[in-house]
């Protein structure tokens, strides 16, 4: 693709130059870096030679780019990617005119502890990877050829508990000023009064002197309507040391001022400018939204003086499809998706995000609880906490807040999520000197030091309902706990830590049916590695403590509780293994929406109470290749007209009306399956506004391509996202559709991503050219090169059952889909081969459907003028694909054990043993220990630890020491046992388990351990 000319930026940089006095400018460096994954000492050197190395645009994550495999070094925090130690380098010009110019090189996120040199000279050393930071490097600049030369260091792994980027993966930029100029963060922005009568605003502007003469100056500070019209206009005369910095404060009024909402996100622009004998030396233009905020114990949070509920969710700066590296487009994409399901608030979890992303939430009305730590103690093995905390923590604080307090979307800020110290005090107290202007809390740590009182999972409890809370506002920073698959059905209740589990205080939850009528998996039981290797049910009817629905009412209805961020937003990559098994589970299911961004049914539940346009949406679809017919299916339609009709095949089921409570939220009804179609119809005051229907599908047969154009302008945006459905011969989507999709792209664009929203799909992202569907569906996102004019995208695929389940007949079909100008239209031919040789052209032609044996692999070329454009391949068989009909795979079981298996802790000394289908950790006779993970979304307290053991050693107890968080707090006895592998029995502990993460180990203690099988903690 065509790669930014520097050259053309340097000489527009220049064109504001003007008798020796600089105005500011900007230059952007995102592209044409050298990357190397290596390290050596010698990668600082200007002059050493870097063509051969990978040649990348910023933003830009490595650990995305190499995938993942079992053994990366992020493990199932961080769903298996990889990390090590990266380089980037870049040559630049410099003209000779910048000798006289104040230069700084700004980073807005690089992950982590990134060290930076200009030409040889080391800058310095930055370790959190989601702060921005800066240097300047006037001094160390040469006319001619300059290199910057950055170190990324993420050798020390987890650093995180869920998926973190690797390198640069947000912008970097040159900011060229006089020595007389606004300082970095410069500006700050209050509105003491902001009323729809009047607004006054309080501006604040650092200004720093480093020329070596008194300066006689003027600052000059001018405030625009969204239209471009000049409103106020401030000057005030300034007399200036020199090497001083000084501060100006300036005052406006606006008469009956636009007010910022996530209904009408207006916003205002502050042009601050500095003028030296009477040129513009330097200039900073901010965007601001006027509004007032206040927060109430009795009646929670209040926007312009109305009580606003924060209909909020969670969300890592990684979940969606491109890992760290979001674009402007693709970030605004994922956020405009979120806005579609009704969300009006985000937390930044657990850590801020780069500038755009506020940017962003300004422009489009997103109200922000954001948040900066993660813990501040060590909470994943080698993470912030653990590194850098302690020595970096107010540096960081200070750049974050003194960056993001004009933004009208931030409405709250958060400290730290399920931590603990009294370190809080002090955090709080730096947040109120550096903005008073907003309250503080944290999730669920250390609240008694916050204003606003911040509870997670706690929240989620019934008996949270039933106690006193602090004399503060209330907000839930984490709730509800769901968990969907995307097309994947139950009707069976599931709460995450047993059938319930009352220490958990859960609402009540019925099963929708007596018996479990969906019987189908991601694979077969045997295959998996433990219990919780399971999909989620897209009922709202897998979860923690409540539902979806439930925690909705209660939120809606309590006037204190000023509204919740739901973990989460989309799915995201990592914490694959505490709720989900770990390998080959990738990401974490929480979402609304999948990685690749495509609605869950949850989506449209929110939508049904947050959103006024008129929506329908029926849950399950209808098709279901092994259901006996007349088995009834409960049948939920979510939506916010006054009445729902339900049809089958034309027929009427009747009328529903949505309700208020929580099990009500949703028109139900038990419908005898029948192949055919199902339609809902909204009405509202009688008239029919809105409709919805699934037919049922046939076997695979054809794909379907559409191109996202409610999200995107691809012409302006140079971003594309095309999305495969799988259908049968009709046209008609089926929704287990499961085959590869190949794609060929003509004209200048590269694919950024293919995703498909899979949790055991461990295929690239990147660097590939197929990605199979899941459920139906899977994207690709595009990159095109700005001014294209003619860019087309063919897909293909071999199409049919992966199970031959109820058709033995495969299908190819290839598609052509134009995304900017003319598609591609010229004529393809398809060749073939079942015996598993290669095909060729010189196979056999493709005319239709032909049938298959179970065991064979379809491989397919498709030719277009004589050149093979794509390579295609298609096994099937009864082992391959989705798992059906195996009822005793179910794990909605009263009576099963739930439990951290030992096997998947971390442990030495001990090998894996299996009898009777159970796996357990065998020390041998020897010494050793196992560490397990327990995040406790939850309060602080004690706890009930049972830890199952085998052990036929009638002459010892086998002690162990336990210790937790690094602290010994027993020493266990294991009374002997009938067996070492079949008498399984139970030592039972009450300890304190910290709110967030705490890490529980068993170390012996002179002899060697027990069998161990599992921990449980209630």
């Amino acid at each position: 693709m065509n790669r930014i000319n520097f050259s053309l930026l340097i000489l527009v940089a220049l064109l504001g130059y003007t008798n020796g006095y600089a105005q500011r400018e900007m230059v952007n460096l995102d592209s044409n870096w050298a990357f190397l994954l290596q390290d050596d000492p010698a990668f600082s050197n200007p002059n050493m030679n870097d063509t051969q190395w990978e040649k990348v645009n910023i933003p830009h994550d490595w650990a995305f780019e190499k995938g993942v495999s079992k053994e990366g070094v992020q493990s199932d925090n961080g769903g298996y990617f990889g990390g090590g130690v990266a380089w980037y380098r870049k040559t630049f010009d410099v003209p000779e005119t910048w000798n006289t110019k104040w230069v700084q090189i700004e980073f807005d996120g690089v992950y982590m502890n990134s060290e930076v040199w200009i030409n040889g000279h080391y800058l310095g050393k930055r370790p959190y990877g989601y702060i921005s930071f800066r240097y300047e490097i006037s001094k160390y600049l040469k006319t001619g050829k300059n290199n910057i030369a950055v170190r990324v260091d993420n050798s020390l792994e987890p650093s995180a508990r869920w998926y973190h980027p690797c390198g640069i993966y947000a912008p970097v930029r040159l900011v060229l000023t006089g020595h007389q100029r606004i300082s970095p963060n410069g500006i700050y922005i209050t509105a003491p009064l902001a009323t729809s009568q009047k607004a006054r605003l309080n501006i604040s502007t650092s200004l720093v002197n480093k020329m070596n003469k008194k300066v006689k100056a003027m600052l000059k500070t001018v405030i625009t309507d969204a239209s471009g019209k000049e409103l106020k206009v401030v000057r005030n005369p300034l007399k200036w040391k020199n090497n001083h910095t000084l501060e100006v404060i300036q005052e406006f009024e606006l008469d009956n001022p636009s007010l910022w909402s996530p209904e009408s996100p207006y916003l205002y622009t502050v042009t601050t400018s500095l003028w030296v004998k009477d040129q513009r030396v330097d200039q900073v233009e901010t965007n601001y939204g006027i509004r007032q905020i206040e927060w109430k114990t009795d009646s929670g949070f209040w926007l312009n003086g109305e009580q606003t509920k924060l209909l909020g969710v969670c969300e890592h700066y990684e979940g969606g499809p491109v890992g760290g590296a979001w674009t402007k487009p693709l970030l605004r994409w994922k956020l405009a998706l979120l806005k579609e399901m009704g969300v009006n608030a985000i937390r930044t979890a657990h850590n801020p995000a780069p500038p755009v992303f506020y940017d962003l939430c300004d422009e489009m009305g997103l109200l922000v609880m954001d948040e900066i730590f993660d813990g501040w103690k060590r909470k994943a093995k080698q993470d912030y906490g653990a590194q850098a905390f302690n020595e970096w923590w107010e540096k960081d604080m200070t750049e974050w807040l003194k960056r993001n307090r004009n933004h009208a979307s931030i409405v709250i800020y958060s400290l730290g999520n399920e931590t603990s110290g009294q370190i809080a005090e002090r955090l709080v107290a730096k947040c109120h000197q550096l903005d008073p202007t907003r309250p503080v809390t944290s999730g669920h740590s250390e609240s008694e030091f916050m204003d606003v009182f911040g509870v997670n999972g706690g929240s989620e409890k019934q008996g949270f309902y039933t106690k006193e809370r602090p004399d503060k506002p209330f907000v839930a920073t984490e709730a509800p706990h769901t968990w969907q698959t995307r097309g994947y059905y139950r009707t069976q209740t599931w709460f995450r830590d047993g059938y319930p589990n009352k220490g958990q205080q859960p609402f009540a939850l019925p099963d929708l049916t007596e018996k479990e009528i969906f019987h189908y998996e991601w694979d077969s039981r045997d295959n998996w590695a433990n219990g919780k290797q399971h999909f989620n049910s897209s009922y709202d009817n897998a979860m923690v403590r409540i539902s979806a629905r439930k925690n909705w009412e209660l939120m809606r209805d309590l006037p204190w509780y000023s509204g919740h961020f739901r973990w989460t937003g989309f799915d995201y990559y990592g914490e694959a293994g505490y709720v989900h098994g770990g390998w080959p589970f990738r990401l974490f299911m929480g979402g609304a929406l999948d990685v690749a961004g495509f609605e869950k049914d949850l989506f449209y539940f929110y939508q049904s109470q947050w959103t006024k346009e008129p929506m329908v949406h029926i849950l399950p679809h209808w098709t279901h290749p092994t259901l006996e017919k007349d088995t009834k299916i409960p049948v939920w339609v979510y939506s916010n007209c006054d009445v729902v009709e339900l049809f089958l095949n034309g027929k009427s089921l009747g009328k529903d009306t949505p309700g208020t409570k929580w099990d009500e939220m949703q028109c139900e009804w038990m419908v005898p399956w029948e192949p055919g179609t199902i339609m809902a119809k909204g009405f509202i005051n009688g008239k029919e506004v809105s409709a919805t229907e699934y037919t049922t599908a046939f076997s695979p047969a054809g794909i379907r391509l559409t191109s996202d154009s409610e999200h995107l302008n691809i012409p302006e945006d140079h971003t594309a996202i095309i999305t495969t459905a799988i259908t049968d011969s009709a046209g008609v989507f089926y929704p287990y559709g499961e085959n590869n999709v190949y794609y060929h792209i003509d004209g200048p664009a590269r694919i950024i991503s293919l995703e498909n929203g899979d949790p055991v799909d461990t295929t690239n992202n990147v660097g590939v050219n197929f990605r199979r569907a899941f459920m139906g569906l899977t994207r690709t996102f595009l990159q095109t090169v700005p001014d294209a004019k003619n860019i087309s995208i063919t897909a293909g695929a071999i199409l049919g059952e992966k199970q031959l389940l109820t058709s033995s007949k495969v299908s190819i079909d290839v598609k052509t889909l134009a995304i900017l100008g003319e598609a591609n239209t010229q004529p393809v031919e398809i060749f073939y081969t079942i015996d598993g040789t290669e095909a060729t052209p010189q196979s056999k032609l493709y005319t239709g459907p032909f049938p298959v044996n179970s065991g064979t692999t379809v491989k397919a070329v498709v030719v277009r003028k004589d050149e093979v454009i794509l390579t295609m391949q298609e096994p099937f068989g009864s082992e391959l694909g989705l798992c059906w009909n195996e009822e005793s795979m179910s794990p909605f079981t009263e009576n099963r054990v739930e439990g951290m298996n030992a096997i998947d802790a971390d442990f030495s000394g001990a090998t894996v043993q299996t009898f009777n289908e159970i796996k357990y950790l065998d020390f041998k006779g020897r010494e050793g220990n196992i560490i397990w993970y327990q995040e406790n979304d939850g309060s602080a307290g004690l706890f009930t630890l049972k830890i199952s053991y085998a052990c036929k050693d009638t002459g010892s107890m086998r002690p162990m020491d336990l210790i937790i968080n690094n602290k010994k707090v027993a020493t266990l006895n294991f009374k002997p046992t009938d067996s070492w592998n079949s008498d399984w029995q139970q030592v039972i502990t009450k300890q304190h388990l910290e709110a967030g993460a705490n890490y529980i180990e068993l170390r012996s203690t002179g002899q060697s351990a027990p069998n161990i099988r599992m921990i449980q903690t209630n």
